[in-house]
């Protein structure tokens, strides 16, 4: 018996949707590239010529009253989020939200309770749980090969000291913009996964960069408090390194440190999708090094980076959720939790003092 074909609409057509969803969509069998909403489409930027036979909406109404489309999929800026996913929720759609979630806790309360309502699904697209790094981390974790963990380092750092030109979203000061919600949720989604919710937060929002007459905060450090351990979120867009740090783990049994980026963004962006020879694939050089003690004897070896799943894992396991097989791939509480900790540390950072988490 053949399977089930779910048709997918997408809403935006810009870098999101063109490198981070619709490669992955149309890799899962089960899945359908249906229909996009681009409002103003150009001769060089035009969804249904890059795509034939996609149905091209320029209001996001049309597409959502379509009864042939089973899942949307919100691409556009972070301000949009809330009431995009709410009409398709509203219209009997199973949705898609690319992160972060939406601006405010709130918000994202409002989204789950009423996808509750109408009985369907809602996720949020935080695709770096299967950064290959980041599994490597797990599984070092999962078999304790670095013993109790007393310090966790995450970075996104980068020598990007000018903006000049640039008019995304994520440049500019509004709400749901600016480096702790576009790299930042990442992060914290990655260390709520392995740790839990931490007892208290510590926040540090800025610029680094000698023009930002937009005044958005492109840097940010955040420090999540937990019980015999610290873990350090860390943002910045001065940082003229070679080979960026991305993670340093230490534990009593051992530590190890990561340098450079996982390369799916890279190779997405590059036209590769998941299933292409090499797809996500690191250089050998790039695998981190992990310190075990043995006789009380520390020694640094290189180990090999995991090659466990790609982002297909996302909408693969969305699709199975979508069937009946199985839960979301990112339950939208988790999601609404990491918003609340990103408002927990902005307040922290404008009162300068460490703030109590309690239960989020």
């Amino acid at each position: 018996m053949a399977s089930k074909t779910y048709n997918v609409g997408i809403v935006g057509y810009g870098l999101s949707a063109k490198v981070f969803h619709i490669p992955l969509i149309e890799v899962v069998p089960e899945l359908s590239l249906y229909a996009v909403v681009q409002r103003r489409p150009t001769p060089d930027n035009d969804a249904s010529k890059a795509h034939p036979g996609l149905k091209s909406y320029k209001v996001v109404e049309e597409m959502v009253s379509d009864s042939s489309i089973n899942i949307v999929v919100v691409t556009t800026p972070p301000t949009t989020h809330f009431e995009l996913a709410k009409l398709a929720l509203e219209n009997g759609k199973n949705v898609v939200v690319e992160k972060p979630f939406v601006p405010t806790s709130k918000d994202a309360e409002d989204l789950i309770a009423l996808a509750k309502k109408k009985q369907k699904l809602l996720t949020v697209y935080q695709n770096r749980r299967w950064d290959s790094d980041f599994l490597t981390i797990q599984k070092l974790i999962n078999e304790n090969t670095l013993g109790r963990i007393v310090d966790f380092e995450s970075h996104f750092d980068r020598y990007k000291p000018s903006i000049a030109g640039s008019k995304a979203w994520k440049t500019r000061p509004e709400p749901g913009g600016g480096a702790i919600y576009d790299l930042g949720t990442h992060m914290v989604d990655q260390i709520v996964i392995l740790f839990g919710l931490p007892k208290k937060i510590t926040a540090f929002l800025g610029s680094q960069r000698a023009e930002n007459p937009g005044g958005y905060e492109d840097t940010c450090t955040i420090l999540l408090h937990y019980d015999g351990m610290m873990a350090t979120v860390k943002v910045a867009v001065v940082s003229p390194e070679a080979a960026q740090l991305r993670f340093w783990v230490r534990g009593d049994k051992g530590s190890y440190k990561k340098f450079h980026e996982d390369r799916q963004e890279a190779h997405l962006t590059q036209g590769m999708k998941p299933g292409d020879t090499g797809f996500g694939i690191e250089p050998h050089e790039w695998h981190g090094t992990l310190t075990t003690i043995d006789a009380g004897n520390l020694t640094p070896t290189s180990y090999p980076t995991v090659q466990l799943a790609t982002y297909k894992e996302f909408y693969t396991q969305f699709m199975q959720a979508v069937n009946g097989r199985g839960e979301v791939p990112v339950k939208p509480q988790d999601a609404a939790s990491v918003i609340r900790l990103v408002e927990l540390a902005k307040q922290s950072s404008e009162q300068g003092r460490t703030l109590d988490v309690d239960s989020v």
